[in-house]
């Protein structure tokens, strides 16, 4: 019986399955592979070499050498049943051929073989072709290797700078909001609505996080009004209210110098903007106003109609409705007024609030 060995004890220096029904063909390759200290497994069959791949516990061979003309499964059959699994899918496999035959290599070649060696073998070349092969494979898979944990590293660091990014946003949130003790939350729940609303429409996750980072800071031009006026208990005056109007010119000051993150600053600037075009700063109009500050005009009305003031508590749901059809169209985008309205539908316990 020809030599099979054990998937456990391979040579450092490299291991080669030998397929081929002759077997002074399998005793040469092996004494050529061994000058070299290159380990050989022989098999008289593509059968059998598909059964000592299936038997192989701890890793494969380094390399096939695979003899084309062989009783039963040839050499084309076997690399087709190589290649169909999986596990060994991806092991390098150079056909063994005493033809000259230009068809037989282009066939092998478009199957997947990495090269063809002639018989009978001329041992230096059998030799070199097979210690270049496995050396080219060992770099490729390190390689690969290194991609990968390199590939890893990378996505794990992005994935820290986004949630000290995402923290920090919070933390600009949250010093917003208790510029205003009636404000409590009002940017966070304002960014969770808009994102429920984008993925309600469809949009893909990235686009909701991008969303709920704009609803995050879509106030944060209020750093720059007075406390006074936006701490304020009773209801603005006239002026008062010509200031507070600044804040989303401000806010996008703030935002716009964020080159990594351009779109930060649409729903500072637009979230007051009306799709009838009576809005502010810009009063542009329909579709011009961007997506996401159509939505979070939707959002931010609702939640303040839904939040306490020093003047009164958070208005009841059929009213907050109400003002929300009544503005349909008009301040509103209707499609995105439609889907907060059916949120509401079924908010039956009357959580979206300030709580």
């Amino acid at each position: 019986m020809i030599e099979k060995l054990r998937a456990r004890i391979p040579s450092n220096n490299g291991w080669v399955l030998v397929v081929d029904d002759d077997a002074d063909n399998l005793r040469m390759a092996s004494r050529i592979l061994a000058t070299n200290q290159l380990r050989a497994s022989c098999v008289r069959s593509g059968e059998e070499a598909l059964r000592f791949l299936s038997g192989c516990t701890d890793r494969f061979p380094d390399l096939i050498l695979l003899d084309i003309h062989m009783p039963g499964m040839d050499g084309f059959d076997t690399l087709a049943q190589v290649r169909k699994n999986s596990e060994f899918a991806e092991l390098p496999i150079v056909f063994l051929t005493a033809d000259e035959n230009s068809e037989a290599e282009v066939r092998g070649l478009d199957a997947g073989a990495l090269d063809f060696i002639r018989k009978p073998f001329v041992p230096q070349i059998l030799l070199t072709r097979v210690k270049h092969i496995i050396e080219l494979t060992r770099l490729q898979n390190d390689l690969a290797s290194q991609v990968e944990e390199k590939t890893k590293a990378v996505i794990e660091q992005q994935e820290r700078i986004s949630r000290i990014n995402l923290q920090v946003v919070h933390a600009l949130a949250e010093a917003i909001d208790a510029k205003d003790a009636y404000t409590n939350g009002h940017s966070l729940r304002v960014a969770e609505y808009s994102r429920e609303v984008a993925k309600r429409c469809g949009m893909s996750p990235e686009r909701q996080q991008q969303i709920y980072m704009i609803g995050l800071l879509h106030d944060v031009g209020k750093i720059g009004i007075p406390d006074t006026i936006i701490g304020k208990p009773d209801r603005l005056n006239d002026e008062e209210y010509e200031i507070v109007k600044e804040h989303p010119v401000l806010g996008d000051k703030i935002l716009h110098g964020i080159s990594e993150f351009p779109e930060l600053s649409i729903g500072a600037r637009w979230h007051h903007e009306r799709y009838d075009g009576t809005g502010y700063p810009d009063g542009i109009s329909g579709e011009d106003i961007p997506v996401e500050a159509r939505i979070i005009a939707v959002t931010d009305s609702y939640d303040a109609m839904a939040s306490r003031r020093s003047y009164r508590d958070p208005l009841a749901q059929e009213i907050i409705r109400a003002e929300l059809e009544r503005g349909r169209g008009t301040q509103f985008d209707p499609e995105f007024t439609d889907v907060m309205l059916q949120m509401i539908a079924e908010d039956t316990d009357y959580q979206m609030r300030e709580r």
